[in-house]
């Protein structure tokens, strides 16, 4: 196992755990599910050819990885009915975006 797999996948699914803890100690595991549901956002991979490719940057690549799409996940912290995904979606694209430099 490489960094770059660790660091990826624990973005993915430890950190997503901590934060869901830190936010609601009662409420954490709807929280984490929620963070886990975010992850969909990678649906827009099948729109690529080839759909995996380990070296190319997601950010700004795929339709839910362009910067436009991250500003949106941005406002949506604005909102407290939106403000859980928001921070899924973020830490999301915040793993991605360490990819594009391991």
């Amino acid at each position: 196992m490489t960094i770059k797999f660790l660091l990826h996948y624990g973005l993915h699914f430890i950190a997503p755990l901590l934060i869901a803890y830190l936010i609601n100690k009662d409420h954490w595991l709807k929280i984490y599910l929620v963070f886990i549901l975010t992850m969909l956002v990678d649906l827009d991979h099948l729109l690529a050819t080839p759909i995996f490719d380990p070296n190319r940057c997601s950010i700004g690549f795929h339709p839910l990885h362009s910067y436009i799409a991250i500003s949106i996940y941005g406002v949506l912290l604005f909102f407290k009915k939106t403000r859980i995904i928001a921070i899924g979606l973020l830490l999301h694209m915040l793993a991605d975006y360490i990819d594009c430099f391991l």
